[in-house]
Protein backbone atom coordinates (compact mmCIF):
# COMPACT_ATOMS: atom_id res chain seq x y z
CA UNK A 1 0.00 0.00 0.00
CA UNK A 2 1.01 3.59 -0.56
CA UNK A 3 0.52 5.57 2.64
CA UNK A 4 1.03 9.31 3.07
CA UNK A 5 2.13 10.19 6.60
CA UNK A 6 2.65 13.55 8.28
CA UNK A 7 3.45 14.79 11.74
CA UNK A 8 3.76 18.12 13.40
CA UNK A 9 6.57 18.88 15.84
CA UNK A 10 4.80 16.98 18.65
CA UNK A 11 4.89 13.66 16.82
CA UNK A 12 8.21 13.48 14.94
CA UNK A 13 9.45 10.41 16.88
CA UNK A 14 6.12 8.61 16.38
CA UNK A 15 6.17 9.35 12.64
CA UNK A 16 9.70 7.94 12.35
CA UNK A 17 8.74 4.81 14.25
CA UNK A 18 5.53 4.19 12.32
CA UNK A 19 7.22 4.89 8.97
CA UNK A 20 9.85 2.26 9.78
CA UNK A 21 7.13 -0.16 10.96
CA UNK A 22 5.26 0.31 7.68
CA UNK A 23 8.40 -0.13 5.58
CA UNK A 24 9.26 -3.36 7.42
CA UNK A 25 5.88 -4.69 6.30
CA UNK A 26 6.37 -3.73 2.66
CA UNK A 27 4.30 -0.54 2.57
CA UNK A 28 5.50 2.47 0.63
CA UNK A 29 5.37 5.65 2.69
CA UNK A 30 5.33 9.23 1.57
CA UNK A 31 6.74 11.32 4.43
CA UNK A 32 5.37 14.83 4.98
CA UNK A 33 5.67 17.34 7.76
CA UNK A 34 8.65 18.21 9.85
CA UNK A 35 11.59 15.94 10.62
CA UNK A 36 12.90 17.91 13.59
CA UNK A 37 10.84 18.22 16.78
CA UNK A 38 12.24 21.72 17.37
CA UNK A 39 10.70 23.02 14.12
CA UNK A 40 7.25 24.19 15.22
CA UNK A 41 4.62 24.02 12.48
CA UNK A 42 0.89 24.54 12.10
CA UNK A 43 -1.00 21.29 11.54
CA UNK A 44 -3.85 22.41 9.20
CA UNK A 45 -1.59 22.62 6.12
CA UNK A 46 -0.28 19.12 6.88
CA UNK A 47 -3.84 17.82 7.17
CA UNK A 48 -4.81 19.50 3.91
CA UNK A 49 -1.78 17.97 2.19
CA UNK A 50 -2.39 14.41 3.40
CA UNK A 51 -6.17 14.64 3.02
CA UNK A 52 -5.93 15.97 -0.52
CA UNK A 53 -3.52 13.19 -1.51
CA UNK A 54 -5.89 10.52 -0.15
CA UNK A 55 -9.02 12.11 -1.64
CA UNK A 56 -7.32 12.34 -5.05
CA UNK A 57 -6.20 8.70 -4.93
CA UNK A 58 -2.48 9.58 -4.84
CA UNK A 59 -2.26 7.62 -1.57
CA UNK A 60 -4.27 4.58 -0.46
CA UNK A 61 -4.46 5.85 3.11
CA UNK A 62 -3.21 8.73 5.19
CA UNK A 63 -1.79 8.95 8.68
CA UNK A 64 -1.67 12.26 10.52
CA UNK A 65 0.08 12.57 13.86
CA UNK A 66 -0.05 15.47 16.28
CA UNK A 67 -0.02 16.20 19.99
CA UNK A 68 -3.58 15.18 20.89
CA UNK A 69 -4.85 14.52 17.37
CA UNK A 70 -8.05 16.48 18.02
CA UNK A 71 -7.26 19.46 15.82
CA UNK A 72 -5.76 17.25 13.16
CA UNK A 73 -8.96 15.20 12.90
CA UNK A 74 -11.08 18.33 12.61
CA UNK A 75 -8.82 19.86 9.94
CA UNK A 76 -8.49 16.67 7.90
CA UNK A 77 -12.25 16.16 7.83
CA UNK A 78 -12.68 19.53 6.12
CA UNK A 79 -11.23 17.97 2.95
CA UNK A 80 -14.00 16.55 0.76
CA UNK A 81 -13.63 12.77 0.51
CA UNK A 82 -11.67 12.37 3.73
CA UNK A 83 -13.01 10.32 6.60
CA UNK A 84 -10.39 10.92 9.27
CA UNK A 85 -10.70 8.98 12.51
CA UNK A 86 -8.98 9.91 15.75
CA UNK A 87 -8.00 6.59 17.30
CA UNK A 88 -6.60 6.24 20.80
CA UNK A 89 -7.28 2.52 21.16
CA UNK A 90 -7.51 -0.64 19.07
CA UNK A 91 -11.33 -0.71 19.31
CA UNK A 92 -11.76 2.73 17.73
CA UNK A 93 -9.30 1.79 14.98
CA UNK A 94 -11.28 -1.33 14.13
CA UNK A 95 -14.65 0.45 14.16
CA UNK A 96 -13.29 3.38 12.15
CA UNK A 97 -12.34 1.04 9.30
CA UNK A 98 -15.12 -1.56 9.56
CA UNK A 99 -18.05 0.80 10.04
CA UNK A 100 -16.88 4.20 8.77
CA UNK A 101 -14.46 3.25 5.98
CA UNK A 102 -11.98 5.74 7.45
CA UNK A 103 -9.24 6.59 5.00
CA UNK A 104 -7.10 8.74 7.30
CA UNK A 105 -5.86 7.59 10.69
CA UNK A 106 -5.16 10.31 13.24
CA UNK A 107 -3.30 9.72 16.50
CA UNK A 108 -1.97 11.93 19.26
CA UNK A 109 1.63 11.31 20.27
CA UNK A 110 0.98 12.85 23.69
CA UNK A 111 -1.90 10.41 24.22
CA UNK A 112 -0.89 7.13 22.57
CA UNK A 113 2.20 5.19 23.64
CA UNK A 114 4.49 4.04 20.79
CA UNK A 115 3.73 0.31 21.20
CA UNK A 116 0.01 1.01 21.25
CA UNK A 117 0.36 3.21 18.14
CA UNK A 118 1.79 0.22 16.27
CA UNK A 119 -1.07 -2.02 17.42
CA UNK A 120 -3.65 0.61 16.44
CA UNK A 121 -2.05 0.96 13.01
CA UNK A 122 -1.88 -2.82 12.52
CA UNK A 123 -5.59 -3.25 13.29
CA UNK A 124 -6.56 -0.21 11.24
CA UNK A 125 -4.73 -1.51 8.16
CA UNK A 126 -5.97 -5.10 8.57
CA UNK A 127 -9.64 -4.27 9.07
CA UNK A 128 -11.78 -4.23 5.94
CA UNK A 129 -14.82 -2.03 5.50
CA UNK A 130 -17.98 -4.09 6.11
CA UNK A 131 -20.19 -2.25 3.62
CA UNK A 132 -23.90 -3.11 3.79
CA UNK A 133 -25.79 -0.90 6.20
CA UNK A 134 -22.51 0.88 6.95
CA UNK A 135 -22.19 1.90 3.27
CA UNK A 136 -25.49 3.74 3.57
CA UNK A 137 -24.06 5.69 6.51
CA UNK A 138 -20.87 6.50 4.62
CA UNK A 139 -23.08 7.68 1.73
CA UNK A 140 -24.97 9.87 4.20
CA UNK A 141 -21.69 11.37 5.41
CA UNK A 142 -20.77 12.12 1.79
CA UNK A 143 -24.16 13.77 1.28
CA UNK A 144 -23.60 15.95 4.33
CA UNK A 145 -20.22 16.91 2.92
CA UNK A 146 -21.65 17.97 -0.44
CA UNK A 147 -24.91 19.50 0.84
CA UNK A 148 -27.07 16.87 -0.85
CA UNK A 149 -30.18 15.28 0.72
CA UNK A 150 -29.38 12.34 2.95
CA UNK A 151 -30.04 8.91 1.42
CA UNK A 152 -32.28 6.73 3.54
CA UNK A 153 -31.70 3.18 4.71
CA UNK A 154 -29.12 1.38 6.77
CA UNK A 155 -30.32 0.86 10.32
Amino acid sequence: MHIAIAADHNAVPMKSRLSAWLAERGHETEDHGVHDATETVDYPPLCADIGSRVAAGAADFGIILGGSGCGEQIAANKIRGVRAALCHCVFTAEIARAHNDANVLVMGAKVVAPDLAERILAVWLATPFKGGRHQVRVDQISALESGDPLPQGGR
